[in-house]
């Protein structure tokens, strides 16, 4: 199954993100925090939809990114309770090893920056301007 495959590559290689569609690897990233899975949705838009995605860290930003996007499934080892709140109202078929209250910063020393500029968006077209301008992409 395609999320196997991703979650095997995942943890195999490294890797922060993979997303696998019929058999073959679409994108795949060990880069931090949002940017990866925003030049994924970016670069692979069209392939997104019906991928299955593993990803070693997922909040509310990026659960919306992957609702957007029309992912089946996904597999995380850390996710947020607001990422949780959004996925449980949707066809996504997720599972996860740990749940937290809120995704940290690097250091840990308080609320990921975009897990914080998420909290008040619930449109997907603001959060991704937000995200780009966080990025300065």
């Amino acid at each position: 199954m395609d999320i196997d495959i991703a979650w095997n590559l995942l943890n195999s290689e490294n890797k922060s993100i993979v997303i696998v569609k019929k058999g073959n690897v679409i994108f795949s990233s060990q880069g931090r925090g949002i940017k990866p899975l925003y030049m994924a949705l970016a670069k692979y838009r069209d392939q997104l939809q019906d991928s299955s995605v593993a990803d070693k860290v997922v909040g509310k930003a990026a659960s919306m990114i992957y609702i957007h996007a029309g992912i089946k499934e996904l597999h995380t080892k850390l996710i947020s309770e607001n990422a949780i709140k959004l996925l449980k109202d949707t066809s996504i078929k997720y599972s996860y090893s740990k749940s937290v209250p809120y995704i940290k910063n690097l250091d840990g020393s308080s609320m990921c920056p975009v897990e914080t500029l998420s909290l008040n968006v619930s449109n997907i077209d603001d959060l991704l301007m937000k995200i780009s301008n966080f990025l300065q992409v």
